[in-house]
């Protein structure tokens, strides 16, 4: 198993593309009724953003040498789930947010109520998307569905959003606070990696439980990092309010420990990341691309 020559960076327009394409596809179009419902679920979809779940799950397939046609499925339904979960963090009785990837938020763009029936549809079209999963191993679809489904459950994103909105205002440990990282951001970014392993016939325990840890080392690191941008970045760059933590005293690790203890725990985990990937060789090399672009982004 050995990575494409060329650096990963190069191929991320390729596989933005395919995502893209895959997306557009499964969304209703804005002409069907009702027009305004699937106007809004396209708007919160295909509104931009970095792409990074889909982009970790095919560069897991890079690493395992899974063909790209069978990630398509878990990179669409996942990056589904993501902005399911944006369009709900952003509205009154959760973030509050008037701005998300420079655009007026859906609820600003259409309404309250369309804004919440375009994240309840958008849930379940990503488990429809997974219903359909071509020329998969034997079994994996059903595995997809349950992976992803934690993710984005109770015990996964949708209750660490629940921690996150009670927390507010309170003082935590680093481990309660890195409990509810590795539920709100962490569950769905860790899907992505294993989402791909699945995918590979014969995987080796040895390998699986590697790129799990580098997944879950991951997902907490990128949360440190979008805490430390609302602290340190520009409204213009981040797309979204800089400082709106602060603003709404959340427990973030900037807040608790400081800028300077938040960048050296996001560096530990990379590390650590990195550190399960030497298994994997130059095979890993698109993964080690992305963890090191999770810390050193400007949005």
């Amino acid at each position: 198993m050995c990575a494409l020559p060329n650096a990963f960076k190069d191929r991320i327009a390729i596989y933005t593309t395919r995502v893209n394409v895959g997306l557009d596809a499964a969304l209703p179009l804005a002409t069907t009724r009702p027009r305004r419902l699937h106007d809004a679920m396209r708007y919160a979809v295909l509104n931009g953003g970095k792409r990074v779940r889909p982009l970790l799950v095919y560069a897991t397939g890079e690493c395992l040498a899974v063909e790209p046609d069978l990630l398509d499925t878990p990179a669409v339904a996942i990056e589904l789930i993501h902005a399911f979960s944006l369009v709900h963090d952003d509205l009154p009785a959760m973030d509050d947010d008037d701005l998300r990837r420079g655009k007026p938020t859906v609820h600003k763009q259409y309404d309250e109520a369309t804004a919440i029936l375009a994240a309840d549809a958008l849930q379940p079209l990503a488990f429809s998307v997974l219903a359909n999963l071509p020329e998969a191993p034997a079994g994996a679809a059903m595995q997809l569905v349950r992976l992803i489904t934690d993710a984005c459950g109770s015990t996964g994103m949708t209750g660490g959003q629940s921690i996150d909105l009670d927390a507010e205002g309170r003082d935590l440990s680093a481990s309660e606070l890195e409990h509810m990282y590795s539920l709100k951001t962490g569950a769905l970014i860790h899907a992505c990696i294993v989402s791909a392993c699945l995918l590979r016939k014969e995987l080796s325990s040895e390998d699986a439980n590697a790129l799990d840890q580098f997944g879950r080392n991951v997902g907490l690191a990128f949360q440190i990092k979008d805490d430390i941008l609302d602290v340190e970045g520009e409204t213009e760059v981040i797309g979204k309010p800089a400082g709106s933590d602060a603003s709404r005293n959340k427990a973030t690790y900037p807040a608790l420990f400081g800028l300077d203890a938040s960048r050296s725990r996001c560096d530990e985990l990379v590390d650590n990341a990195l550190e399960n990937l030497s298994r994997f060789g130059v095979a890993a090399q698109p993964l080690e691309w992305l963890a090191r672009y999770i810390i050193e982004r400007g949005r």
